[in-house]
């Protein structure tokens, strides 16, 4: 009798788990299927596609390259950093163990404890330490355990950080925080829910004085973190942590930086401007892709890549040759970043416009644990919005 209650039960379970639409796509997608980033254009897949960016320095462009993961181009970057600059100094949570992605694995044993080391659990701790060491001298990077972790350090960040420089008058050059770098692990994976899943950059995005970056893949970020580092500015830079292991492309071996505030075209297109940064970007390239196919237009794909102060000139120059506009975010949609984009396209662009700016975004809401992935852009909300923009 107990075995057949239990092989019962077991059966039940089973069946249940058969029926959760959100394990996995279903079978007959045709649109939100998981990236395949074996084959996304977005990612280098050859050493001579990685060579060939004009952004690169001629050293670089000359040189080898290293098929790797964001988790190890961020590695690479760092200890370039520590090995050509006395000056740069990293620490954080767990830092000098490697750190909960990897990031900094290795660098406490080459570079030493008294540049590479641990700090406390105190975020607000982490930012006022960094500050003071940026105002002495120091290039220090700080690591926030994970961007949901930054809130307690707001006040440094916001009130010192960013406000050194102007605080100081004349003495600005010599008493800023300038080469002062904040990196955070950010976004969503699937199941990260309340305190492991957020997007905060726009709160940042409000604040004269610093910058906010968000890299797309391997290359990118190794340039942008070593461009943040030789910055005169303090910089938020944030790593969507769901490409650490995902995102795998060739990435220059020779050290290289790449500009802070200038997007990236990545497609030209001539019918639909989407602007992105970060993980969503793989999830337009997608949308587009089927858009194209079945809509016959062309759709031109944007990288702000910096979304504070960003790019508005590539991005306004876009709009006005394709007359639409779509701005995607994983973070919320209310006061987010596509809100600021949409706003300067409308002031920038308005008579050029075919259609109303749109904004596909997190939904303004707390990130479940179970049904995370419906809170973020999927393919079928941006391929919609494309064909909203083409039927308006």
């Amino acid at each position: 009798m107990l075995r057949s209650v239990l092989h019962r039960s077991r059966g039940a379970r089973a069946s249940a788990v058969s029926r959760r639409a959100y394990a996995s796509h279903p079978p007959k997608a045709r649109l939100n299927i998981p990236t395949d980033y074996s084959s996304t254009p977005l990612l280098h897949h050859s050493a001579k596609s990685a060579l060939a960016n004009k952004e690169l320095s001629e050293e670089a462009r000359n040189g080898t390259t290293s098929r790797i993961n964001l988790f190890q181009a961020v590695n690479a970057a760092l200890a370039h950093a520590l090995r050509s600059d006395q000056r740069v100094l990293l620490f954080g949570e767990d830092v000098a163990f490697g750190g909960v992605f990897r990031c900094s694995m290795n660098l406490a044993n080459e570079f030493g404890d008294d540049r590479v080391f641990n700090t406390p659990l105190s975020e607000q701790g982490i930012a006022g330490f960094a500050i003071g060491a940026a105002m002495e001298g120091m290039r220090p990077v700080a690591e926030i355990q994970f961007a949901d972790y930054v809130f307690p350090a707001f006040d440094q960040i916001v009130n010192e950080a960013a406000k050194c420089r102007y605080r100081a008058g004349s003495n600005g050059d010599t008493q800023s925080s300038g080469g002062l770098v904040f990196r955070m692990p950010t976004g969503g994976v699937g199941h990260g829910a309340l305190y492991h899943s957020q997007s905060p950059e726009s709160l940042f995005t409000h604040v004269p004085g610093m910058r906010v970056v968000i890299p797309r893949s391997p290359m990118q970020a190794k340039g942008l973190l070593l461009g943040a580092i030789a910055s005169n500015d303090p910089v938020l830079f944030l790593e969507p942590k769901i490409l650490y292991r995902a995102a795998v492309e060739h990435v220059p071996a020779e050290p290289y930086t790449l500009p802070l505030s200038t997007a990236e075209v990545l497609k030209q297109g001539k019918d639909v401007t989407i602007v992105s940064y970060g993980t969503p970007l793989y999830t337009c390239q997608s949308a587009l892709e089927a858009a194209e196919r079945d809509l016959k237009c062309t759709v031109e794909l944007i990288d702000l890549r910096t979304v504070y102060p960003w790019d508005r000139q590539t991005v306004m120059s876009s709009v006005r040759k394709t007359g639409r506009c779509i701005v995607v975010h994983e973070s919320m949609v209310n006061a987010g970043v596509g809100a600021e984009v949409a706003a300067t396209v409308q002031e920038g662009c308005f008579l050029r416009l075919e259609a109303p700016v749109q904004r596909v975004a997190g939904w303004s809401t707390h990130s479940g644990l179970a049904y995370e992935k419906f809170n973020i852009p999927d393919v079928a909300r941006i391929y919609d919005a494309i064909r909203t923009v083409l039927d308006y």
